[in-house]
């Protein structure tokens, strides 16, 4: 027997693919939502595909109909979004919302927003429970944003049973920021020594796509207003990353560990770097839904790394990814200052 009618928004990005599928093989009836209104090729020819652009004035009011029995939503941000839910909340029984870790403050009112000022690292408790501070609602940061889009929706928790998710680094094919690629792409051009500041012990909680799929699954099945961290069974240091990508390649590179910040511009800063472990509880997630992780990193790692040679087979990476590019900017693969720091190291200056 059906489970219901679910809807998905943000159907064809990275979280968005598998969460169809699962949902799909779950027994639900799903409406893939996106822009373009594409496929994936590991959809079921039962997932009903529609173009949407939820920004669009009463586009989603007239898309979703008589409504649906979830909605999961991948692409809300702030108060706008919000508002689009809550006033739809008689036409969807619960929702499952995509959030962030990043609206986590320490108990210094330290965030992911300060991290570029003096002594601006985030130094959680370890690991991060939902209880912990968050930052102050707002339109000014990825963060702000998000924890107004979870205060706002979770103030309608009567009339809209909502689970958010605050998910930690997001990996896994299709993603348009791939933090893997910083060790891929070195690899792949032929580079076999790298820089790791901190001495290589950043960890920023990785989750897998399939995992959050899971979380997501799971939520629709036991609707509730709740938050609840996203994460992977574990959280590798950013120099067990590196180690691993160098398996699945076949190939081997020299780490050279920096005791402390990056020693020069950004030598030795990665997608990962931080002073401090950011590592989230996922204690609420297993006891709320019993949640139990399809993967772990190590594991999905292939997957990824795969996708990721084949995208920039014949590119440029900046072509193949230019959210990467916007957020990260060219020092991503500044191999000049790299290699100029790396000569003064061996020459003990």
């Amino acid at each position: 027997m059906g489970k219901g009618h679910a809807w998905v928004l943000g159907a064809t990005g990275q979280i968005g693919r598998v969460a169809v599928r699962a949902l799909a093989e779950d027994g639900w009836k799903v409406t893939a939502a996106s822009r373009a209104g594409g496929r994936d090729d590991q959809w079921a020819d039962e997932v009903r595909a529609v173009a949407l652009d939820r920004d669009e004035e009463g586009a989603l009011a007239a898309a979703l109909g008589d409504g649906c029995d979830v909605l999961v939503d991948m692409v809300a941000y702030g108060e706008q979004h919000a508002r689009q839910l809550t006033g739809l909340a008689d036409r969807i029984g619960s929702a499952v919302v995509i959030s962030s870790g990043a609206v986590y403050e320490d108990d210094l009112g330290r965030s992911f927003d300060t991290q570029g000022e003096p002594d601006g690292a985030p130094q959680y408790p370890l690991p991060i429970p939902e209880t912990q501070t968050t930052v102050a609602p707002g339109a000014a940061t990825y963060g702000t944003r998000k924890i107004r889009l979870e205060r706002d929706l979770l103030a309608a928790g009567d009339a809209l049973p909502v689970t958010l998710l605050r998910a930690g680094a997001i990996h896994g094919p299709y993603c348009r920021s791939p933090r893997e690629l910083y060790f891929v792409k070195r690899l792949l051009d032929g580079r076999r020594r790298r820089v790791l500041a901190h001495n290589g012990a950043s960890r920023f909680h990785p989750v897998h796509v399939s995992n959050i799929a899971e979380l997501i699954r799971l939520a629709a099945l036991r609707p509730g207003s709740r938050v609840l961290n996203a994460g992977d069974p574990t959280a590798p240091t950013v120099a067990e990353i590196a180690s691993a990508i160098d398996g699945v390649l076949g190939l081997e590179a020299e780490t050279v560990l920096v005791d402390g910040p990056p020693p020069a511009g950004h030598v030795g800063e990665t997608p990962w770097s931080s002073a401090h472990p950011i590592v989230y509880d996922m204690t609420a997630a297993e006891k709320e839904l019993g949640y139990r992780p399809v993967t772990g990193y190590a594991e999905s790692l292939p997957e990824t790394v795969e996708w990721l040679a084949a995208r920039l087979d014949g590119r440029d990476w900046r072509d193949a990814f230019p959210a990467m590019l916007r957020a990260y900017g060219e020092v991503l693969f500044d191999y000049s200052a790299e290699d100029a720091w790396l000569e003064r190291y061996d020459r003990g200056v």
